[in-house]
């Protein structure tokens, strides 16, 4: 059975939506602002969909439940096999009933760094594929159908859907929402493409990252991703991820997205943030040495900079194992590049905006549709790197 996110029932209609908006984003700033900091993966919380008397879609032999759980199981332990001082945390380890608000609760208690929710998906025997979602508007019909599909279970949990009369999944509250949690939202869109790249390179389709309104997704307070592995209802798919050895292999698949996103918020490893399609031009110029007026340019640019004092936000573009020219055809003519170096990579961002997390979030956007992708806003303090939450609460203050 399917929910119409529409009809869920609202604020009284005397409230106008923009007004609506605003009081929602006003009391979520107030009352429910993160604490824990994203420069760093030390709790991750794994959400095994469905379960117990919610089995999900299914295929011709398996249960979305059962393949779900066999997942999750995997990549938790491979996760806690190589990084052993890290917290995972399942929302089910068996096949038992969870609520999808407690399992966002979950997570919120664990005070979790990411938050990785893995599903099947079922659809016309055609489709297949695999796709990751964040939170946001559908912008398709199959997008909504997806949501509606792992939303409905909510009429298994014991009062019917009673809890969630007031659950607000309205385009407005969705933007009010996304405008909370932008910060998150930037790294969960960062581990998506991730979790994409990885999915491609095993010879999946790949259907994309894409948004969708999930309320397990939309009450969770860390960066969230819900992955579709594959159609249970496509043959060739269900013989893949319905048996151990492709859940191993998507398992395997996941635990190395995960590596990579974690190296990247940490900037423990040489992995290059998502970056326009070098061009012709771009490839012979990265060809090219870096002359030494363009690296004494650049470290004279970064000693200017490093002098100043107080809080600024840049946005990230580029992270190198080595450093470029300031004119490479890579920056695309962005000026005042600011470069840090962290982890044996050469970070690229963008002017300062000093105290202003606003027009740095303005810019972001800028740079995204300039072709640099996985842009995301970044804090300094007196010249240092700082985790993000950690530069808000400075201008709050």
């Amino acid at each position: 059975m399917q929910i119409n996110s529409t009809k869920l029932p609202i604020l009284p209609m005397y409230i106008s939506n923009v007004m609506r908006s605003i009081l929602f984003v006003f009391i979520s700033l107030c009352v429910l602002i993160p604490t824990h900091s994203q420069n760093s993966i030390e709790t991750i919380v794994i959400d095994a969909g469905h379960g117990g008397k919610d089995p999900g879609c299914h295929g011709k032999f398996s249960k979305e439940k059962h393949v779900c759980l066999s997942m999750a199981l995997k990549l938790g332990n491979l996760i806690k096999k190589k990084y052993p001082e890290l917290k995972v945390i399942y929302t089910r380890d068996k096949d038992v009933f969870v609520e999808l608000g407690e399992r966002a609760n979950i997570a919120n208690k664990a005070k979790a760094d990411l938050f990785i929710c893995i599903h099947a998906n079922a659809a016309t025997p055609a489709a297949y594929g695999t796709e990751t979602y964040v939170l946001g508007l559908h912008r398709s019909e199959s997008q909504q159908k997806v949501a509606s599909r792992e939303n409905s279970i909510i009429e298994l949990e014991k009062d019917g859907g009673a809890q969630y009369k007031n659950f607000d999944l309205s385009p407005d509250a969705i933007i009010a929402k996304r405008l909370q949690l932008s910060v998150f939202l930037d790294h969960a869109i960062m581990f998506a493409q991730y979790l994409q790249a990885e999915f491609k390179k095993l010879g999946r389709k790949d259907r994309g990252v894409k948004q969708a309104g999930f309320m397990v997704l939309y009450r969770t307070t860390m960066p969230s991703v819900l992955i579709e592995t594959g159609f249970l209802t496509h043959p060739k798919e269900e013989n893949f991820i319905g048996k151990e050895a492709g859940q191993n292999t998507m398992a395997n698949a996941m635990f190395v997205a995960f590596e990579n996103y974690k190296h990247s918020i940490e900037g423990t490893s040489p992995v290059a943030i998502a970056a326009p399609v070098p061009t012709a031009n771009a490839i012979k110029e990265a060809k090219k040495p870096v002359t030494n007026k363009s690296t004494s340019f650049i470290e004279k640019v970064n000693e200017q900079e490093n002098k100043t004092k107080g809080l600024q936000f840049r946005v990230q573009i580029l992270s190198l194992n080595s450093k470029i020219p300031m004119d490479s055809p890579r920056l695309q003519g962005e000026k005042n590049t600011y470069v840090y170096e962290q982890g044996g990579l050469f970070k690229y961002c963008t002017k300062s905006f000093v105290q202003d997390i606003n027009a740095a979030s303005k810019y972001k956007t800028k740079m995204r549709e300039k072709g640099f992708k996985g842009a995301f806003v970044v804090a300094f303090l007196n010249g240092e790197r700082i985790g993000i939450e950690k530069g808000i609460k400075l201008v709050e203050n």
